[in-house]
C-alpha cells in the first residue's frame, strides 16, 4: 500500500530541493493514485512552471502553501489565475495587475525594506504585505539587520522557499556569518517538523 503522506512530504522535498523532474514524478503518480485530490495537480504545474521560471514557481508554491491552510480551493483558483494570465489571458493579467494597484504597491520593481515596513503596518499583518507584493516586486535589503529580519519573518510566516532563495542569494556576502547560520538552522528544523508530520 502506497503512503500517500510520505510521498508528497518526498515530492514537496524534491521541488525544495529544485529537483523538479523527480517532483513532477511523484506529484503525477500521486495525481493518478488520488485522482479525486485537487492539490496534486497544482504541484505538478509548480514544477512546469520551473522550468520556465525557477523563481516564479518558489513563490508561487509558498504561496500556495500558506494559502491552502485557510482556504485550499481559494488557493487553487488563485494559482490558476496567475497561471492563466502568465499563459497570455490579457484580460486576467490586468485584473491581476489592477489588483496589485489596489494593494498601494506603486513600484512594480522594489521596494526598499523601510518602505516595505510602512506597507506592513498599512496591510496589518507581514503576510498579507508580503503577499501584495510578491510576484511583482523584489525588496531591496540595504543591510544585514533588515536582511536577517526580513528573511526572519519569511520563515515566521512559511514562506519557507523564497527564505531559501534570499539566504543562497546573499550567502556570498555573508558566508560563515552566525546569524545567517542560525536561520539556515531555523529553516531547517522546519523543513524536518513539517517532513514528519
Amino acid at each position: 500500500m502506497i503512503n500517500e503522506s510520505r510521498l508528497l512530504n518526498k515530492a514537496n522535498a524534491y521541488f525544495l530541493d529544485k529537483k523538479f523532474d523527480k517532483a513532477l514524478f511523484l506529484y503525477s503518480q500521486l495525481s493518478s493514485l488520488f485522482s479525486d485530490n485537487k492539490e496534486y495537480p497544482i504541484y505538478a504545474l509548480f514544477c512546469d512552471i520551473a522550468s520556465e521560471d525557477e523563481e516564479k514557481a518558489i513563490s508561487l508554491y509558498d504561496y500556495f502553501c500558506v494559502m491552502k491552510k485557510d482556504d485550499l480551493d481559494g488557493a487553487i483558483d488563485y494559482v490558476e489565475n496567475v497561471v492563466n494570465a502568465y499563459d497570455g489571458d490579457i484580460d486576467k493579467m490586468m485584473g491581476i495587475l489592477e489588483d496589485l494597484n489596489a494593494s498601494t504597491v506603486e513600484s512594480l520593481d522594489a521596494i526598499k525594506y523601510d518602505d516595505f515596513k510602512k506597507l506592513i503596518k498599512s496591510r496589518g499583518s507581514f503576510r498579507i504585505a508580503f503577499e501584495d507584493i510578491m510576484f511583482s516586486t523584489k525588496v531591496a535589503i540595504e543591510n544585514k539587520d533588515d536582511f536577517c529580519d526580513f528573511v526572519t519573518k519569511l520563515i515566521d510566516n512559511d514562506f519557507n522557499s523564497t527564505a531559501y532563495t534570499y539566504l543562497d542569494g546573499f550567502n556570498e556576502y555573508f558566508s560563515y556569518d552566525k546569524e545567517i547560520e542560525e536561520l539556515y538552522k531555523k529553516l531547517e528544523e522546519k523543513k524536518i517538523a513539517a517532513n514528519h508530520k
